[in-house]
């Protein structure tokens, strides 16, 4: 096994950088956790960065503790219902995250921004593309969707854990069992299933109301994002692990041809997880997206060849 490339800390990386807190409140009335760190550099752009189904803005952390070093200031949230954002008076859906991706956009200035999204992150940013196409043209310069679909496939949530089962008491009992819990989430990596990895996708989880859980993943496995992918005008990037079980790479694939000029990059043995199992080179791909770049040992440098990524020598 490979070393744990978060220091086995996948969910602390950015405790101890100084960092800005900030309330947004929605139309609806949710109220959304926004943290910045960082100070830019050099006219080095603006990273945002939306996290994954049942997670929260910490999960980002080990990808943007490297951006900070490179120079670049970095926005993550909460997702409505998520971490430390309360859910508002909407009913939880894909349309809702996408205006409330726009509203912190709009809060924290962006103009130009590298904007990336992590699964249901990317979805979300998938769909304000297709809501809000001149909000895109104004204030984000590229988009980076790691580990994401646009049709409704997460097939293998569905079969392991239906819709109504995410949100059963049962499971959460399940995952607070320790080593039980750690196993009950292995499927979420790829090769290398780090133990600190499995505690952390375990306590997101519950950390989740299993209502709300539940409703996202039902609207994730009927969704279909491919009409939003034509309005997208800015350089698009889309990365997935080869071992990805639940948002596999034929949907990346399919998202890379529904944009014209899109990259398409894959992971070799990764799973879902990349922002823990790849944090080097999501990085240094984020990093060049804003004109930095990841200085010599604080990650590697990332070749591409268009179908695949790998270390350059």
């Amino acid at each position: 096994m490979t070393p744990d490339p978060t220091g086995g800390l996948p969910l602390d990386r950015l405790r101890d950088l100084p960092r800005r807190q900030e309330r947004i409140v929605t139309a609806d009335g949710a109220e959304l956790h926004v943290v910045r760190v960082g100070t830019p550099r050099d006219g080095r752009r603006l990273v945002v960065l939306s996290h994954c189904w049942t997670g929260d803005h910490r999960v980002w952390g080990p990808v943007a503790r490297r951006l900070v070093s490179a120079g670049c200031e970095v926005v993550l949230y909460d997702h409505r219902g998520h971490g430390a954002s309360t859910s508002g008076c909407t009913s939880v859906s894909l349309e809702a995250l996408a205006d409330d991706l726009a509203d912190v956009l709009a809060h924290v200035g962006a103009s130009g921004a590298v904007v990336a999204g992590h699964s249901m992150g990317g979805m979300t940013l998938q769909a304000m593309a297709g809501r809000r196409p001149e909000l895109m043209a104004e204030r984000v310069a590229s988009v980076v969707l790691v580990s994401t679909a646009c049709t409704a496939v997460l097939a293998g949530v569905r079969r392991r854990m239906g819709p109504r089962l995410v949100g059963h008491r049962t499971v959460n009992a399940l995952l607070a069992r320790g080593r039980l819990g750690r196993f009950a989430v292995r499927d979420f990596v790829g090769k290398d299933r780090h133990r600190a990895h499995l505690a952390a996708i375990a306590e997101t989880f519950l950390s989740t109301p299993g209502v709300l859980r539940a409703e996202l993943l039902s609207a994730m496995t009927a969704m279909d994002l491919t009409p939003a992918l034509s309005t997208i005008a800015v350089p698009v990037t889309v990365v997935v692990g080869s071992r990805d079980r639940f948002t596999p790479p034929r949907q990346a694939r399919c998202i890379a041809s529904a944009v014209a000029g899109a990259r398409l990059l894959v992971v070799p043995d990764a799973g879902h997880m990349l922002p823990f199992e790849a944090p080097d080179i999501l990085a240094s791909l984020l990093a060049r997206e804003a004109g930095a770049d990841i200085a010599e040992g604080d990650g590697p440098h990332v070749a591409f060849d268009g179908t695949s990524l790998a270390e350059a020598p």
